[in-house]
């Protein structure tokens, strides 16, 4: 480097020492210093790739999901992820048989049956698309019954192969359910303008007075006419 200020002008093939280091400089070329620069542009960051469409058909993107999808079924139902494993890119087989089988615990837990998607058709909700980075992308999921199959599945080119690269698979609920039933009103509480039940109670008789009806009960009194009529005889 030159020091501030200092101008220097080489012809070529030429080779300069710097006092401070003596290390040469050399030039392929001479050239005279510029009287003007143009103001330095800011270039714009390229814009990521929008994903296109993948050229694949039908019966190609079944396999691949179906394929997929029962290899991890199997390894499942045996605990053994190493087949799941091997039909993966090479990035997807940096994960060990025991960190597959730990991912998917659940699934063995809760005893997870994916073997319907062999017959079942998928409806996909992402079209397989290639991305930015040029690896195929898909979305969709089994409408089984009782319990829905999401997957979300990404895969790598190698050798001219599409490889396993990501692999996600979730449940749902497959038909549509009716709403929890409101809960049942509070029964309301009887206001003090509202006759009460009453017990029975017990009450003192009235002297020289009629025995009442009281509790329900009917007790007999005697008419005054006859009374009156044995005191006639007498």
């Amino acid at each position: 480097m030159l020091a501030a200020g200092s101008l220097a002008i080489m012809t070529p093939g030429t080779t300069m020492r710097i006092a401070q280091g003596e290390e040469p400089v050399h030039f392929a070329e001479a050239q005279a210093p510029a009287l003007k620069q143009p103001p330095p542009q800011h270039k714009q960051p390229p814009q990521a790739q929008a994903p296109k469409p993948a050229q694949i058909d039908r019966n190609g993107v079944l396999i691949l999901i179906r394929s997929a999808l029962l290899a991890l079924d199997q390894a499942n139902k045996t605990g053994n992820y190493t087949v799941l494993r091997d039909l993966g890119s090479p990035d997807f087989q940096a994960n060990s048989a025991a960190q597959l089988a730990e991912i998917f615990a659940k699934h063995r837990h809760d005893n997870v049956d994916l073997s319907g998607v062999a017959v079942i058709d998928p409806q996909l909700t992402l079209l397989p698309q290639i991305e930015a980075n040029g690896m195929m992308h898909m979305a969709g999921f089994f409408p089984s019954v009782p319990t829905q199959v999401n997957f979300e599945l990404v895969y790598a080119p190698v050798n001219r192969q599409w490889r396993l690269f990501a692999l996600g698979v979730s449940f749902g609920q497959a038909a549509p359910t009716a709403p929890a039933p409101p809960p049942a009103p509070a029964p309301e509480h009887p206001s003090a303008a509202q006759p009460q039940a009453k017990g029975p109670h017990a009450h003192a008789p009235r002297p020289g007075g009629p025995k009442e009806k009281e509790s329900g009960e009917t007790r007999d009194t005697p008419a005054p006419a006859e009374r009156t009529t044995n005191e006639a005889k007498q």
